[in-house]
């Protein structure tokens, strides 16, 4: 029987009132006027002002501290959230790829458009324009749709900021309507909306104000979730790149939360809200006009940039044969570098601090990135750093040398990883001065330069090969050095002709790139003529010409770099000389694919692992492994990586941890004594159902050694049904994923667990921050201490149980697992997690509901299976509120945070123990 859930909240603490925390000044605030376009607002914002977040301590960390907002520009605003009856003409009337949602399915036209991910809205705003009649202000590459037809990727998503279009509105821009008049008195909430949305302005009556900002629902708009700072920023955007779960902001509250939760300052959701979203009470409403001189800006780094990827890392795979690929590069405008890593999906990296960065090149393993601060054909003072080329560049370290320049990795015969580097970089015309200057070379590992020492005299920062018999330089002159049997030559190749981006190869063929200055076309001789930089010449060790390859029509080459393989990497620049483009270079068939665009995009190098792997497993590379697609929710992270756990532990593990995400916050297999080899695969969102099919479909086969299954019995998640409608992500959600259909072709391994199955998983699609999810085996670390709150939220309808029988079938479902294990000898603990204790003021469990009552009923039937089943052990952690988890061990209502996380875990350890004897 289906299980019905009525959303309800019952609210948190009353904080500060949001006119303190969401407005400036009466003379600093916006205006608005009627527009031209029906339907919106238009606000007169030039030189006004609006406060983004809070100051109040007890909001969330994206939230605070205020941060002033100025504008340079006026816009339009929708009155009021999309509807169905707009969304649904306009999409079913616009030319949609095949397969994509045309309508969303409402009772009424007037009422919001919600169940939409971003890529939708992004998709109908686009349409709109087109409708009107104008020009379109987001350009992507491609879409990837899911298995209800939402959009739930673009490759190469870019908002063209200076195109008059319809758009989502900025964080700012929406602040900026909100502060005229906050009232959520006047919203569909919890206590009056009967947990359902309502039609648009049902409150306002007044066309010149903006409807359903407090309610109704919640709404997207533009930008990435970051965090604010305390200063002032022009035109903000929101944060330049995802963070490692690609969350996007929300704005406003909805029909299910309670009017006193609704804080103009908030910019999310209980729940992980990422562009692939989508919800019913989750819409938006859009906003029209350019943006002029924008700005992103996450925390206390400041951006210009609006780099975009044009490449999704499916693509990339399937080009090179693996995910396993990066991308760094100079912003010019910014002067920071820029990277892409190809493994966590297509999302650009911008490493901001005080350092300029030039001519960056990527280690060998692909961990590390060198750099410069000066640039070649230039005599100036320049140093060599290192670090490593993760989202956050830790483990900076400086060359200890008076003048280095141009760093190049390489690995020495020995197998040692070295940069060579120049003492000077600039112009190399004359003899004299060049060969004054020199070429070193210094180790490095374990994140530490070694001594340096010196190569030879002349700066030759076009690369050395790995036996030093040949080196290469340019700028202005293609200068060599190599070592014959009669000793040293030095020479100048290409007839003593100006050539630049020199570059050489880093396998031993000992071939030589570079860039010259164009020729004349010559009919007498029959020589096809070409503009500056329009083609890369090559030239063998020899300095024999052996191939050249053309730019694209309209464009030309600059930066030009040999990268891993057959394939080089370099800049693109237009007729007015913007470096809008990098493209990659495939040598063996002189095809260019271009990688990212953005303005003034300088120094690639690019770096992917030369292994031969796949070509000896049995395994397909398309599917196998494959458990992540590229901005996916939360759920679907954190399953990723309890597949790699489960492959890289399955001869390990003798303790499973399963359930919601209470015991993914807080069970910990590092803190269990040295007998429990713990792993925990709890995962949120969750039911016993997804438990139930974990075991059976995976953990069973596979942990050969399991001897106890602990699981977090949340009865107030019992309400959730099995199958499709429900939170099992073993129905629901599996089949988007090749990973997981490749595995039930093959029956779940059960046979055995094929070679390089684990190592393919390791190779997938991941994460930027992978590291709380594996360190403690499982337990997700990214969670701070706050406090169990003052009035806790009730999310879902606590009386429920009366009148479906979801209860019933949840504990069919748990006996179900406790029989398995029986039979198998396998022990199970049962955790009741605690909660905030001041649910006992409350006529419900815990905050997704289930009454007091019948929830004491419950889990005395819990406790009693102990009698049927001799080796489940019920722990009751939250006694109806009346535990021992004080306020500094909880992160919110219903969850605990690490200090929390230890007291727990030594009582479950007890328990193991107990069970040991």
């Amino acid at each position: 029987m289906k299980c019905k859930a009525l959303f309800a909240s019952i609210l948190a603490a009353l904080l500060s009132s949001c006119s303190d925390d969401s407005s400036s000044s009466k003379a600093d605030e916006v205006s608005v006027h009627a527009s031209d376009i029906p339907g919106y607002i238009q606000v007169k914002a030039v030189g006004k002002s609006v406060v983004l977040g809070t100051n109040d301590s007890t909001a969330k960390d994206n939230e605070r501290p205020k941060m002033k907002v100025t504008f340079d520009y006026d816009f339009a605003l929708g009155r009021s959230e999309v509807t169905c009856g707009e969304f649904n003409e306009i999409m079913g009337k616009a030319n949609l790829p095949e397969g994509l949602i045309t309508k969303v399915d409402c009772e009424e036209d007037n009422l919001p458009a919600a169940n939409v991910t971003y890529y939708d809205i992004i998709l109908f705003a686009n349409a709109k324009s087109v409708a009107e009649g104008m020009d379109t202000a987001y350009s992507y590459q491609s879409i990837s749709l899911d298995g209800e037809g939402h959009c739930s990727n673009m490759t190469g998503l870019s908002l063209r900021t200076g195109v008059d279009a319809f758009r989502l509105p900025t964080e700012a821009e929406w602040m900026a309507a909100a502060q005229i008049r906050w009232n959520p008195d006047n919203s569909w909430n919890a206590e009056n909306s009967d947990y359902r949305s309502h039609s648009v302005c049902g409150f306002v009556s007044d066309s010149l104000h903006f409807c359903d900002l407090e309610g109704n629902v919640k709404e997207f708009v533009y930008g990435w979730l970051g965090n604010f700072s305390d200063t002032t920023v022009s035109n903000f955007m929101g944060a330049p790149q995802a963070d490692g779960l690609g969350q996007r902001v929300l704005k406003g509250s909805s029909f299910k939360l309670n009017k006193e939760t609704a804080m103009a300052y908030r910019r999310g959701d209980d729940y992980v809200v990422t562009s692939a979203t989508h919800a019913d009470y989750v819409g938006f409403r859009l906003a029209y006009g350019a943006i002029p001189d924008p700005t992103w800006m996450n925390g206390n780094s400041v951006s210009t940039s609006n780099t975009v990827s044009l490449v999704n890392s499916f693509a990339m795979k399937k080009h090179l044969g693996t995910m396993q690929a990066k991308l760094a590069f100079r912003n010019h405008i910014t002067g920071n570098l820029e990277f892409i890593d190809y493994s966590l999906g297509s999302k650009v990296f911008e490493i901001a601090d005080t350092l300029t960065v030039y001519h960056p090149d990527i280690s060998p393993n692909g961990q590390w990135v060198a750099f410069c601060t000066s640039i070649e054909g230039v005599d100036a003072q320049s140093n060599v750093y290192v670090r490593r080329l993760n989202y956050a560049g830790t483990d900076l370290v400086k060359l200890n040398a008076e003048r280095a320049a141009i760093p190049r990795w390489r690995v020495t015969p020995d197998g040692d990883t070295v940069l060579v580097y120049v003492t000077n970089a600039g112009d190399n015309s004359d003899k004299n001065v060049f060969s004054g200057q020199s070429t070193w070379e210094v180790s490095f590992s374990d994140g530490m330069f070694g001594r340096p020492h010196k190569l030879f005299d002349g700066a030759y920062h076009g690369g050395v090969s790995a036996d030093d018999r040949l080196a290469v330089t340019g700028s202005r002159l293609l200068r060599t050095r190599t070592v014959t049997d009669d000793g040293v030559v030095d020479s100048v190749w290409y007839n003593s002709e100006q050539a630049c981006n020199v570059s050489l190869s880093k396998d031993d063929s000992k071939r030589t790139l570079f860039l010259d200055f164009g020729r004349k076309r010559d009919k007498e001789n029959n020589i096809e003529g070409y503009g500056v930089h329009e083609r890369i010449l090559v030239v063998d060790s020899t300095g024999s010409e052996i191939k050249y390859v053309s730019a694209p029509d309209n464009f030309a080459f600059d930066h030009t770099e040999w990268a891993t393989g057959n394939r080089a990497v370099a800049s693109l620049t237009n007729y007015n000389g913007v470096h809008e483009k990098i493209v990659l270079v495939d040598m063996s068939t002189d095809s260019v694919m271009a990688l990212a665009e953005g303005s003034e995009l300088w120094h690639p190098a690019f770096w992917t692992e030369e292994s031969d792997f796949y070509e000896e497993s049995e395994l397909d590379r398309d599917s196998a492994g494959v458990y992540l697609n590229e901005n996916d929710g939360w759920a679907s992270v954190l399953m990723r990586y309890n597949m790699e756990l489960l492959w890289r532990y399955a001869d390990s593990a003798n303790v499973a941890i399963l359930g919601s995400s209470r015991p993914l916050y807080s069970i910990s297999p590092r803190l269990l004594s040295k007998e429990f080899f713990g792993v925990n695969f709890a995962h949120t969102p969750n039911s016993l159902y997804s438990t139930r099919d974990f075991l059976d479909k995976y953990i069973f086969n596979h942990l050969k050694n399991l001897k106890y299954v602990v699981i977090s019995l949340d009865m107030d998640f019992w309400w959730k049904v099995d199958g499709q409608k429900g939170d099992n992500f073993f129905v629901k959600d599996v089949k988007k994923y090749p990973g997981y259909v490749y595995d039930e072709n093959h029956d779940y391994w059960k046979d055995g667990i094929p070679a390089g199955l684990l190592q393919v998983t390791e190779k997938s699609l991941g994460t930027e921050d992978a590291l709380v999810y594996t360190f403690d085996r499982g337990r997700y670390l990214g969670t701070l201490c706050g406090s169990w709150g003052k009035v806790p939220e009730i999310e879902v309808d606590s009386t429920f149980s009366d009148k479906d029988d979801c209860l019933e079938n949840s504990l069919e479902t748990l006996e179900g697992i406790l029989k398995e294990c029986e039979e198998r000898g396998i022990s199970v603990v049962g955790i009741i997690f605690p909660q905030s204790p001041a649910y006992a003021n409350t006529g419900a469990f815990g905050r997704y509901g289930l009454r007091r009552s019948v929830a004491k009923k419950l889990i005395e039937k819990i406790g009693g299976l102990s009698k049927t089943y001799p080796h489940f052990v019920l722990m009751d952690e939250n006694k109806m509120g009346d535990h021992d988890y004080g306020d500094e061990m909880a992160v919110d209502f219903d969850h605990l945070c690490d200090k929390g996380a230890v007291q727990i875990t030594a009582r479950l350890d007890s328990v193991l123990q107990g069970l040991e004897k």
